[in-house]
């Protein structure tokens, strides 16, 4: 029964967390327009380049360069040196928040399932999600701490 929950779990996590991704952007639209939103627009959880290498991020960061997650957002691309910094940073921003609402959606999720089906269906669910919606959001981190770099630098010039 374990491995059957296991693997249900896993492309169940696998399902929810595409469509996490609708969700993380139709709320992420609704915040957009409050107060609140000037609050997360500055999320850092890791402050390290230490503990992102530890993590695995660069890994991550190879594999949506060099693979067909390279197509998803291509407005958050770095082409030539007149690129609007800022713009690329504020779709970096709106790119890391809806993945953070998504990961949090499916979070919930694997939760409950946890306590209604099985902890090992619910801890499966959360492996797709963290690859899906909690590294793409700590990557676009990452990515704003380099571009603030820039832009601090073009502001000095």
């Amino acid at each position: 029964m374990t491995a059957k929950q296991i693997i249900l779990g896993f492309t169940f996590g696998i399902s929810i967390s595409f469509i996490s991704w609708i969700f993380g952007m139709i709320v992420n639209e609704i915040l957009k327009k409050t107060d609140f939103y000037s609050k997360l627009e500055n999320l850092n959880f890791i402050k390290n380049n230490a503990t992102n290498k530890i993590i695995g991020i660069g890994y991550f960061k190879w594999i949506v360069k060099n693979t067909f997650f390279k197509f998803f957002n291509q407005k958050i691309k770095l082409e030539n040196k007149k690129a609007d910094l800022t713009e690329i940073r504020n779709e970096m921003t709106l790119s890391e928040i809806s993945h953070l609402i998504a990961f949090i959606f499916v979070a919930i999720f694997a939760i409950y399932k946890s306590f209604t089906l099985s902890f090992a269906y619910g801890l499966t669910m959360m492996i797709p999600n963290i690859l899906m919606n909690l590294y793409p959001s700590l990557l676009q981190q990452e990515n704003k701490r380099r571009i603030d770099n820039l832009i601090k630098r073009n502001i000095k010039l």
